[in-house]
């Protein structure tokens, strides 16, 4: 199979992908008291749809509890599988996570809207993890489903 499959980019395979998916990691997630910004207010609003978020802050080494949810500090220490990873983190930032999210194996990345590293998203897509690149989820979400 060529890995360029593995990049996602219309609505079918994004409406597959959003039907698939039950548990939600969310890398660089922000705390309540950033309601406002959308690192926090799209994984609420993806566990308002129904989504189980599992929140991997960056910052914020004080925060243990996000949405309800236990903090993780790294991928590997999240139990079990992730079906998305949902990722808010500077394009060049990206890099330094490459081999953790490659360890932890999620069925799916997704890079917000802004956010691209064609590199990472070649080297996840040869590994068989399916990505999104510079697309809002809560505006897909709402799109699609």
């Amino acid at each position: 199979m060529d890995w360029k499959e593995n990049l996602l980019t219309t609505d079918q395979q994004i409406g597959e992908l959003l039907a698939d998916t039950s548990t939600i990691a969310v890398l660089g997630i922000k705390p309540e008291s950033h309601a406002g910004q959308p690192a926090h207010y799209v994984a609420k609003y993806m566990q308002d749809a129904g989504y189980k978020i599992i929140p991997v802050p960056v910052y914020y080494p004080e925060v243990n509890v996000i949405l309800g949810e236990p903090v993780f500090r790294d991928l590997s220490q999240i139990p079990g599988d992730i079906d998305l990873l949902n990722v808010f983190r500077r394009s060049d930032d990206i890099r330094k996570h490459k081999l953790e999210i490659l360890a932890k194996r999620p069925k799916y990345v997704w890079f917000q809207l802004g956010i691209r590293n064609d590199e990472v998203a070649e080297r996840l897509a040869e590994a068989g993890i399916k990505v999104v690149q510079d697309l809002c989820l809560m505006v897909e979400h709402r799109a699609l489903m």
